[in-house]
């Protein structure tokens, strides 16, 4: 099951597309963040959350270098850069058994990558309200 949901979460990433969003997360899916301390619960939240990442993360530097399938369970190590900084994460996604996604969990390193991620979502979320 998870083969065919991250085949479908690369499409969305590598067409800039939130809108099939809609189709991939589960109605009550958990969004993990790197700058968030609190889980945030549900679709549309995560929605917002993963749009505005898109926007921010996901350009000319952005690539998967590594992914992990077990079960229901994927990890995906990514590389970007952002204003000069090199950005090293993973996503690990947990998909229910219609294939939805049910929990996104996105950890971010180096510090540096993480407060320039921190200043570049909350002017991303801003700028989508």
């Amino acid at each position: 099951m998870i083969t065919t949901t991250i085949k479908r979460w690369h499409d969305l990433v590598e067409a800039r597309n939130p809108q099939a969003l809609d189709d991939l997360l589960a109605d009550n899916v958990t969004f993990h963040s790197p700058v968030v301390h609190t889980p945030q619960q549900g679709k549309a939240v995560t929605k917002l959350y993963l749009t505005a990442a898109l926007h921010t993360l996901n350009n000319e530097h952005f690539h998967y270098t590594r992914e992990v399938l077990d079960g229901n369970n994927a990890v995906l190590e990514f590389t970007t850069e952002l204003d000069g900084i090199q950005v090293n994460g993973v996503d690990m996604i947990r998909c229910d058994g219609e294939g939805r996604i049910v929990d996104f969990k996105v950890m971010i390193r180096p510090l540096k990558a993480v407060n320039k991620i921190h200043a570049m979502m909350a002017a991303m979320l801003e700028k989508m309200a």
